[in-house]
């Protein structure tokens, strides 16, 4: 396999991959935007609730592509920080947790609009699948492991197409385990391995929240 066409079949690459597994009360955990269309179809086939996992960059001061750390929703939004960074740049955690307050917000503003409040999934002492469209450096990808982690999973996956194997091996022992089904030595950009790689849009997002949420519903695995 050198690629796939779009999201959609990857993600029904991803589930086959899956399908066989007895996994313990799934969730699928999915990075918006690109992880959702990836991530309903594990949710169709291991009949798993989906929610979503929001992560924004806390840019340095004056250098707002610089990241000194991550902002990640939960139940008790989690803020992981770059230490390297912010110690060169002399950032106390109280100055950075200052700087992080307008991602909450964004992240908030976000997730009301995506799943219309509805009540975030429970994770504590199942299994966790984390989704996304691929992996190139990591750095959101470790983030948004750290906080899940820290809401007490049974047990933590990570599940993505394709990924960079340098990131994908720093990941590892943020996980329990990892599914991936391209690891190329050299990822320049995730698109390259993907046919068609058009932006995923608030409202293919919002529909298919609408989907995963009325799917568990009727299979009796609601997301509260």
């Amino acid at each position: 396999m050198s690629g796939f066409y779009n999201r959609t079949e990857a993600g029904k690459a991803l589930a086959k991959a899956l399908a066989d597994r007895n996994f313990h009360d799934p969730v699928i955990l999915a990075l918006p935007r690109g992880g959702v269309p990836v991530g309903i179809e594990l949710a169709r086939e291991l009949h798993a609730p989906m929610d979503l996992v929001m992560v924004r960059k806390v840019g340095a001061p004056r250098q707002p592509e610089l990241a000194v750390a991550a902002v990640v929703n939960g139940d008790s939004p989690q803020i992981a920080i770059n230490e390297a960074i912010a110690a060169h740049l002399g950032l106390s955690h109280d100055e950075i947790d200052r700087m992080a307050r307008p991602q909450l917000d964004e992240i908030q503003r976000r997730r009301a609009k995506y799943l219309k409040g509805r009540t975030p999934v429970a994770i504590e002492g199942r299994t966790a699948i984390v989704v996304d469209d691929g992996i190139a450096t990591g750095a959101t990808m470790r983030a948004s492991l750290k906080a899940i982690r820290q809401r007490a999973p049974a047990k933590l996956i990570l599940a993505v197409p394709v990924a960079a194997r340098d990131a994908l091996n720093d990941i590892r022992k943020d996980v329990d385990e990892v599914v991936c089904l391209l690891e190329p030595r050299e990822l320049l950009a995730i698109g390259a391995h993907y046919s068609e790689f058009g932006q995923t849009t608030d409202e293919e997002v919002m529909r298919l929240m609408d989907e995963a949420a009325t799917f568990a519903r009727k299979t009796g695995r609601e997301t509260e």
